[in-house]
């Protein structure tokens, strides 16, 4: 098994054509270790969170590569690239994006849907997530029930519903206060000891200076100091 868990040569990224095109990323190459805490940072609209959806294969290079644990992202099929996606990446994003008529419980089941778990096993594994994440008595409540902070631990629930080797999060602590801040970044911190890798676009220098590799985006280039 590589050391190296994401690699990309040369990764550029634009959006439309001719005199109208804008380069988000301008060829990239980083390497991201296996079980490593890796924050991306950078200035507001500079291509923090392009890279990350190339990376998470939400998006493809318009050229340069993009491998995820040995797969070439720009050599698969769709519906390769969304059972890669689905088995071994998941996806925590600044607003939750809980559906607020289902409960905490039923919100987790809803990542392992198309993973042909049988509906009582998807129960139970939704309920060993949240007790996990420490939600265990919030099952059966609606995201409206819950906290900020809350709410968002039950989006990491989702995020790990199907065992992902990676966790890919795009300013998970930017709705939060500094409490429920520092609650997210313990929980995902034992995670990491757990052997997940963690990529996480902030803004927060507090958080970036808890990460172990930094990768800093100005320009869609990498910095000198990245």
């Amino acid at each position: 098994m590589s050391d190296v868990i994401i690699r990309t040569e040369n990764a550029a990224k634009i959006y439309g054509c001719g005199p109208a095109a804008t380069h988000a990323l301008r060829g990239v190459s980083l390497t991201i270790p296996r079980g490593s805490f890796t924050c991306i940072v950078g200035p507001s609209g500079h291509g923090k969170s392009t890279l990350m959806h190339l990376l998470g294969g939400l998006d493809r290079p318009t050229s340069g590569s993009v491998v995820v644990d040995g797969a070439d992202l720009a050599g698969l099929a769709n519906s390769d690239l969304a059972r890669l996606r689905s088995e071994k990446i998941g996806f925590v994003f600044q607003f939750f994006n809980l559906l607020r008529h289902l409960t905490t419980a039923e919100n987790v089941e809803t990542a392992m849907m198309f993973g042909g778990l049988a509906e009582k096993e998807q129960a139970r594994r939704a309920r060993e997530l949240l007790a996990q994440v420490g939600l265990a008595d919030k099952a059966d409540a609606r995201p409206s029930e819950l906290s900020g902070g809350q709410q968002q631990r039950v989006a990491i629930a989702r995020a790990l519903a199907n065992d992902p080797d990676i966790l890919m999060m795009d300013e998970p602590t930017g709705n939060l206060d500094s409490t429920a801040e520092a609650e997210i970044l313990d929980l995902l911190l034992s995670l990491q000891e757990q052997g997940k890798t963690l990529v996480m676009v902030t803004h927060n220098n507090e958080i970036a200076r808890r990460a172990g590799h930094l990768i800093e985006v100005r320009d869609g280039l990498l910095s000198a100091a990245a």
